[in-house]
């Protein structure tokens, strides 16, 4: 049998909640982005530059579409007879059956996949983060410094840090300390959720911790390797990163890709993203139409102004429509006279005529607060916006919503209609 020096484990069973009805019928990693791709095609696009050619995508919350889109993994070169992207849900076994609990649980439960492979060193990865980093560069950093583990860590602004967990290094970037999500972080080097192990030292702790509930990487693996005495290193990562886990990161990523200098750059020629692409016809901008520093899909008519944005493909945009800093997915239509200001409008979304979206004052949301902020309004799926209706901001809707749910026309800013069942 062919040894795999690295295989990569990439975990894609998270709900994504904090992005609120973007998520609500999709996993996080199968959310649009830029346009054309899904979160998850980053990840795997990044393991196939790498030359990492063996991945197993952990799946569990609402697969389907991702399993859809990843298929036999053909837009990635990932579809091998030995290797390739095999899809690894939860299974029923003959003891006790389970969901996947935690990030080390899921990939203790799929010993059996990474025993097949008999690897050297085991990758492990988030889908739901966007970045272009070289695993192998990673990989013999791991090797030059002679560690067991290898966390990849960004340094992230200090009154950011209580968002992830920090790692606390010698000169030398070997790890003396964890905080996971600390109130008063005392480092500003975050861990990126990117994992190199040497296989023997993953497989005796996962079996070692396997009886703790909800067992994770961050909270209980790395904390045990290192009270075992393992040498962990601290991998400095440089490049673009951005964990896209709120809807005002997710909107501030996309946005990003728009400016005249973008500091993530989908153009370049020797580090590719791969996605899954539909044949569809190229898109058509009518006369009338104003275009000013957009990302604009394949298979789209625009016949109004749009600027700053970023919109999917097979969207249509009507005359005298007005879109600005907002993120439209793919198949979205846009009724006559509409403007929306600052909005996310997921897929197959249809938005009436003379609707104004995202005007007014921001007031906290009432249904999710944590949630539906920075000034956004988020329409979930399938959703539908009758003709004629003001929708303010900090706004969350969700279903087919008719002239009746609008009071005097008007939906104020924080409210949110939130239909049964989606």
């Amino acid at each position: 049998m062919i040894k795999k020096e690295m295989i990569a484990m990439l975990l894609a069973g998270g709900q994504g909640s904090r992005l609120g009805v973007l998520t609500s019928k999709l996993a996080k990693p199968a959310v649009a982005f830029g346009g054309k791709y899904k979160i998850i095609d980053f990840p795997l696009s990044n393991c196939i530059n790498s030359g990492v050619d063996t991945v197993g995508v952990l799946t569990q919350y609402r697969p389907l579409r991702l399993n859809q889109h990843i298929g036999i993994g053909m837009s990635w070169d990932l579809d091998r007879n030995f290797g390739g992207v095999t899809v690894l849900p939860p299974y029923e076994k003959s003891g006790n059956s389970q969901w996947y609990t935690g990030t080390a649980n899921a990939i203790y439960q799929n010993l059996e996949y990474m025993e097949y492979y008999n690897p050297d060193y085991v990758l492990i990865l988030s889908g739901d983060h966007i970045y272009k980093m070289d695993y192998e560069v990673m990989l013999d950093f791991h090797k030059s410094s002679h560690a067991d583990v290898t966390l990849a860590t960004y340094q992230v602004p200090i009154e950011e840090a209580s968002r992830f967990g920090v790692v606390i290094t010698d000169e030398n970037g070997i790890i003396q300390e964890f905080e996971e999500k600390p109130e008063h972080p005392r480092s500003n080097k975050a861990s990126m959720g990117i994992y190199i192990f040497s296989w023997p030292v993953l497989k005796k702790a996962l079996i070692e911790m396997k009886d703790v509930p909800s067992c994770d990487f961050g909270k209980h693996i790395i904390p045990h390797v290192h009270a075992e005495g393992k040498k962990i290193c601290a991998y400095d990562f440089k490049g673009y990163w951005k964990d896209v886990g709120t809807l005002g990161s997710y909107w501030d990523a996309n946005m990003q890709l728009v400016s005249i200098v973008p500091e993530f750059n989908l153009y370049e020629e020797f580090w590719r993203i791969y996605t899954k692409s539909d044949n569809l016809p190229p898109q058509y901008i009518s006369s009338e139409s104003n275009i000013k520093e957009c990302i604009i899909g394949e298979g789209s008519e625009i016949y109004g102004d749009v600027e700053n944005s970023v919109i999917g493909s097979g969207v249509i945009i009507g005359k005298g429509a007005k879109i600005r800093d907002s993120i439209i997915m793919n198949n979205a239509e846009i009724g006559y006279g509409t403007e929306i200001n600052k909005a996310i409008i997921a897929e197959n979304v249809k938005i009436g005529s003379r609707v104004k979206l995202g005007v007014g004052e921001e007031k906290i949301n009432d249904f999710a607060p944590h949630i539906y902020s920075f000034g956004l309004v988020t329409i979930g799926e399938n959703s539908v916006i009758p003709d004629d209706v003001t929708i303010g901001k900090n706004v969350a809707i969700i279903g087919e919503t008719s002239a009746e749910e609008y009071p005097n026309g008007v939906l104020e800013s924080g409210s949110s209609i939130i239909k049964a069942g989606e």
